[in-house]
């Protein structure tokens, strides 16, 4: 029962509901047509989580820490309350937070730490798989190509069975993160295997920023290691750089003039104009934002951000994380997800050192998290409650705080089944 929940919530968001979409329709179908499958198997597999998890020995770990995130969405149900479409944000929101649930059990679903190993391996394995076999036998549904209604120009990169190139190229580098941990597991094979087939993979979706994010993630992940004084500043300084640099380029003509020089688009791909229209939006509504994931798509919304260019309006999101949780719940939201997301993983990792953790769990759970929260300097990863990429930032932080109180953790299970998350290896 533990290997089908996980390997089912695995396939749940790294295959889909709806692999291959065929995006030369006018709608897109991956989005409203599907609604119905996925939501009728997440919550089948969520209620036999919730059913796993209330008898586990570790329950009182689940959704931790409770204040922070029930304030999270507290907050996110108050603002989509006051939104425009409250049924839809609300609606979004709850499902935000079962997903936030879900990845909070999903780390108690192994017997061991081989286990868990043994089942990541094989679910990425199979995952590959089904990506590869798409490029080859449904070349027409797995690659972008002249056909597909919008971003045509993406034509001949790999997207496998997701939406968008840029989805596949975050999940390539998760998978790459994944095959790491299973060399460490002693699974030497099947680690090769991952690494390679995810590299080649992820350097055809033509995903630069990833490409090039995945061995900046390595390194920093390393520096964060062993520079354990600098931490807060190499977390919170580099993302306030970031942004200033990225966003600031929407705004600052200075910052656009030194981009240029360096060879480096001011634009980010267009993606100035998307900013200055969700600041825009914020500074008319900064405090409790537009609500849960309403604002994008909503005409009588974003149709008030002054002189934007037509491209803009069309965006799905803001294109960057922080922005985007300005633009659904205001300063407050921003501060929480902070707080969450940013201060208190850096202090799990701290702790985990001191109690011995394994550095195996922790160095995959870091790399995880150091990859999404800079990469949503220029993506909206951060609650986008179908994106796996999203979900493993989830499992990455839940498994941080496992890690940080495995002192706890082995104290409260029995000796005979410690848990994957034990501070002893099994």
């Amino acid at each position: 029962m533990r290997t089908f929940v996980f390997l089912g919530i695995f396939f749940l968001f790294w295959i889909t509901t709806t692999p291959f979409p065929d995006l030369s329709a006018v709608i897109n179908p991956a989005d409203p047509r599907s609604d119905a499958l996925y939501q009728v198997v997440m919550l089948l597999l969520s209620a036999m989580l919730l059913f796993f998890g209330l008898r586990h020995p570790l329950r009182r770990m689940i959704l931790q820490p409770a204040a922070l995130l029930s304030a999270i969405f507290i907050w996110y149900i108050f603002v989509s309350i006051l939104s425009l479409h409250p049924d839809v944000a609300v609606k979004r929101a709850i499902l935000g937070a079962l997903v936030c649930m879900n990845a909070s059990i999903f780390l108690l679903l192994p017997k061991s730490e081989r286990h868990f190993a043994a089942l990541l391996s094989l679910a990425t394995l199979v995952m590959l798989g089904f990506a590869y076999w798409g490029v080859t036998v449904w070349p027409q549904y797995a690659i972008h190509n002249i056909g597909d209604f919008a971003e045509r120009e993406l034509a001949g990169d790999w997207r496998g069975q997701f939406s968008h190139k840029n989805i596949t190229a975050g999940v390539m580098v998760i998978s790459v993160f994944f095959g790491l941990y299973a060399w460490s597991s002693h699974l030497r094979l099947r680690a090769v295997v991952i690494v390679v087939l995810s590299t080649y993979f992820l350097f055809r979706t033509g995903g630069k920023t990833s490409s090039a994010a995945l061995p900046a993630t390595l390194v920093l992940a390393a520096l964060f290691e062993r520079l354990r004084s600098l931490r807060f500043l190499i977390v919170l300084g580099g993302i306030i750089a970031i942004n200033f640099v990225t966003v600031g380029a929407a705004f600052l003509e200075p910052v656009r003039e030194m981009l240029a020089s360096f060879g480096i688009d001011p634009t980010f791909t267009t993606r100035t104009d998307i900013w200055r229209l969700a600041i825009n939006a914020v500074a008319r509504q900064p405090i409790t934002g537009y609500g849960f994931d309403v604002f994008w798509g909503s005409p009588e919304l974003i149709y008030g951000g002054g002189q934007i260019e037509s491209g803009a309006l069309n965006a799905g999101t803001a294109h960057n994380g922080y922005v985007d949780t300005l633009v659904s719940a205001g300063i407050p939201g921003l501060i929480l997800i902070f707080v969450w997301l940013l201060i208190l993983p850096i202090l799990y990792i701290e702790r985990a050192e001191e109690q011995g953790g394994n550095p195996h769990l922790t160095r995959l759970f870091s790399r995880i998290w150091l990859y999404v929260i800079f990469a949503s300097c220029t993506d909206t990863l951060f609650f986008q409650n179908r994106n796996p990429v999203w979900f493993a930032l989830l499992i990455a932080v839940f498994g941080l705080r496992f890690q940080a109180k495995s002192d706890m953790i082995e104290s409260a299970l029995p000796r005979v089944a410690t848990g994957a998350l034990s501070a002893q290896p099994t």
